[in-house]
Formats: structure tokens, C-alpha cells, sequence
């Protein structure tokens, strides 16, 4: 049983405020005054909004956060590859695809055991592991998110923070550091890095740019608009547990006290996406991203009972993306959704032969971690069988998929 999303856990546009309360200043130790903390919460939003697309933070000088998080393109790739290429070079690829940065301010912490705290739910069942930022959850706070693409040598390439620091002074940003941590601060790169850290992390809690809820269908949800027919039979496919059961990963309703849907319970969870071979790594029989028990996440090494598992993501904004799932294999959104009614009903169209020319199902996992393939439904039906959507349908679920994009006007 997958894990469900927590309903009532949604922050509000005064997050970065709310924590800041908790910080002292930087020039007397003492407590900030609320208008002190505004004023550092303002100060710091700006300066990251500003880092966040300075490409001189790279150790090549030529790649920003906003590279591979494009706003136009819901803060994901606005390319169609798989991986994208970085480090001092810009010539090293990646092992997965980029996710977006939106809608993140309401993951929960990762915990190994989640148990449902709905109102209805049997509180008793461990949903398994659920929670934390990235595709296998290995970090939980914007600002240790920061920091993975900054210090990783096939994205941002920077060999040590005290690096990223002096990117940072050199780059003008001393006064305004300085100005938040202190005067100190501006000859000091690990104090730079430290306050660049924080500056991400409030830049991305700006509720306008990256959780608005501004899609046709929230406008929906508020009556201030209406589906067409194909997308109100592609919410009911969605939703519909004998059909496409997205519903039952990807909560389409407001949680129980009216926070708005995230499309996504945030657990962990094991799908069997073809093995990509467009990813160099792939190039090596012998490698395997196994998602929470690594290779980029260490302290589940050799925990065979979480290979292959990733983090569900939301939708929202889903039909901007070009690449699908963790390894950016698919590219398609129709394909995406077809993957899910077909991958048990006709697995030769989706994997790899062996050599004696049987199917070689979930391809891009060793044997022993098969095991951990989930089976709900639509996974639940066998090879020959009718898939759980027909062609029409796939589209009338991908039309609905389309209404989650924020940025909706009405028409006039």
C-alpha cells in the first residue's frame, strides 16, 4: 500500500518569515525584532533570487541554478534530454532527470516509516517510506537542496563550499551578504556559502513564483471555472481506482481542512521505468540507479527491500516537461500515461529482449530488486489483457493533466 498524502500540511506564504523568527543577528546575538525579520526575509529572498540565476556560482562560470531550472518551464529542464550536462567542463552528463523545484514548501521531512494521520485512515499501517526533497529523499531542507547541485562534480562542479564562497564575493555579492550576516562576512566564503545556502531557500519559498496554485484547475476548485468534457472524463479516469488510479498516488482533492491538492502523497515507490540507454552510465550493464538504496543516496546501501524506489512527483505542471520519470526515459506525456496501463498488459513495447528473446521486464533493475515492483492498479493486470485505457481515454487523462498548469486566465 502506497502512502498518503498528509492533508493539512501546507504552508503558507509566510514561511520564510516563520522561521526566520527563530534566527538572531549576526552583528549582536540578541533575538530579531519582527521588523528585523522582515527585513532580513526580504533581504535574503532578493539575494537569492539573484544567485539563483548568476551562472558565475558554477565552477565553469557559465551554469546557474536556473540552467537546469527554468521558471518558463515550471523550474524544470526547458530542454528534452534526459540528463543535463555539467561540471567545470559543462561536458559531464548526469545520471537523472532534472525534477522541478515548484511545489516543494509542503514535502515532509523523509521517514522511513510513515503512518496515514488522516482523519479516516487506520493509523496503524506503515506506508513505508515517504518524504524529503529529490528523486530517492535523501536531504529535507531547501537549503541542503542547494547544495547537492552546487558541490556535485556533473552539475555546478564547484570542488569545495569555501569555493562556492569566494564565487560568491567575487561575484559582487560581499555587501549584501554582509549586510545579513554581519560585517565579517564579507572576507569570509564559508560564511558566504552558509548565507548563500539560506538565501536559496528563501528565494524558493516565494509563494508567487514557486507555489501559486494558479492552474485551471484550482480555478476550478474556487467555481471560477469549468472543465471541458474531455477534461472532466480525464479527472474521472484519473481518479477512478478500476481505471487509471492516479488518484491513489497523485491526491486530486483538497486535503480535509481545504488546502489545495499537491498531486502527489510523496512516497517512495518502486514503478520499473524502462532502463534509459540515452544515460552514459546505462552504458554499463553493471550500473543501476536504484533510487533510495543508491548510488547517490548512502545510507541505504544494500537495503534490497528499498531498491529501486523514488519519490512520487507532483503533476502540477507536469504537461510542461519534456522528459518523464527518473531517468527521463519517456518523452511524452501521452507515452507517460501509457506506460502505466501497458507496462503489464504489453511489456514488449516498453522493454528490452534477452538474449533467448523473452521480455526482460522491469530492465533497468537487477533481478533481486524486481521484488519491489508495486502492483496496485493499473499494475495489476497481466500480459494480454485489455489495458485500463483505452487510446481515447489516455488522451482524456492527458487533457485533464493539462489543467494543472499554473499561470490560467479565464477567458473574457
Amino acid at each position: 500500500m502506497q502512502p498518503k498524502f498528509r492533508r493539512g500540511l501546507w504552508l503558507g506564504a509566510g514561511t520564510a518569515a516563520a522561521f526566520l523568527l527563530l534566527l538572531t543577528s549576526a552583528h549582536t546575538g540578541q533575538a530579531l525584532s519582527r521588523s528585523e525579520v522582515r527585513r532580513q526575509s526580504l533581504a535574503l529572498a532578493a539575494l537569492g533570487k539573484a544567485l539563483f540565476f548568476d551562472p558565475s556560482l558554477s565552477a565553469s562560470g557559465k551554469m546557474a541554478c536556473s540552467s537546469c531550472h527554468d521558471p518558463g518551464h515550471g523550474f524544470g529542464p526547458a530542454n528534452d534530454l534526459a540528463v543535463q550536462l555539467g561540471g567545470g567542463d559543462l561536458q559531464r552528463p548526469g545520471l537523472r532527470a532534472v525534477p522541478s523545484l515548484k511545489y516543494l514548501q509542503v514535502v515532509p521531512s523523509f521517514t522511513e516509516h510513515f503512518f496515514e494521520s488522516e482523519d479516516e485512515a487506520d493509523e496503524s499501517i506503515d506506508n513505508g517510506p515517504t518524504g524529503g526533497l529529490t528523486w530517492d529523499g535523501r536531504v529535507d531542507r531547501g537549503r541542503e537542496q542547494a547544495k547537492i547541485p552546487l558541490l556535485s562534480d556533473f552539475e555546478m562542479g564547484n570542488k569545495s563550499e569555501v569555493e562556492v564562497g569566494r564565487h560568491v564575493l567575487a561575484a559582487g555579492y560581499g555587501n549584501a551578504i554582509a549586510d545579513i550576516a554581519g560585517p565579517n562576512a564579507r572576507k569570509d566564503p564559508a560564511m558566504a556559502f552558509r548565507t548563500a545556502l539560506k538565501a536559496l531557500e528563501v528565494f524558493q519559498q516565494d509563494y508567487r513564483a514557486f507555489y501559486p496554485y494558479s492552474s485551471k484547475y484550482d480555478a476550478v476548485l474556487a467555481g471560477n471555472a469549468v472543465l471541458t468534457p474531455q477534461e472532466a472524463r480525464g479527472l474521472e479516469l484519473f481518479n477512478a481506482p478500476e481505471k487509471g488510479n492516479c488518484a491513489s498516488c497523485h491526491i486530486s482533492e483538497r486535503g480535509n481542512d481545504g488546502t489545495p491538492p499537491q498531486f502527489t502523497d510523496y512516497g517512495l515507490i518502486a514503478i520499473g521505468v524502462p532502463r534509459n540507454r540515452d544515460i552514459p552510465a546505462n552504458r554499463d550493464p553493471a550500473f543501476h540507479d536504484l533510487g533510495l538504496c543508491g548510488p547517490l543516496r548512502t545510507d541505504f546501501l544494500g537495503r534490497e527491500e528499498y531498491c529501486g524506489l523514488f519519490r512520487t512527483p507532483t503533476l502540477r505542471n507536469v504537461a510542461l516537461r519534456k522528459v518523464f520519470f527518473h531517468n527521463g526515459g519517456i518523452h511524452s506525456l501521452k507515452d507517460a500515461v501509457r506506460f502505466y496501463v501497458e507496462r503489464e498488459t504489453h511489456p514488449e513495447r516498453w522493454y528490452s529482449r534477452k538474449p533467448d528473446g523473452s521480455v526482460d521486464k522491469y530492465d533497468d533493475l537487477p533481478e533481486e530488486a524486481k521484488a519491489n515492483i508495486n502492483t496496485d492498479p493499473p499494475f495489476d493486470r497481466k500480459a494480454g489483457d485489455e489495458p485500463a485505457l483505452s487510446p481515447a481515454e489516455i488522451d482524456d487523462v492527458v487533457a485533464f493533466l493539462g489543467t494543472l498548469t499554473d499561470g490560467y486566465e479565464p477567458p473574457k
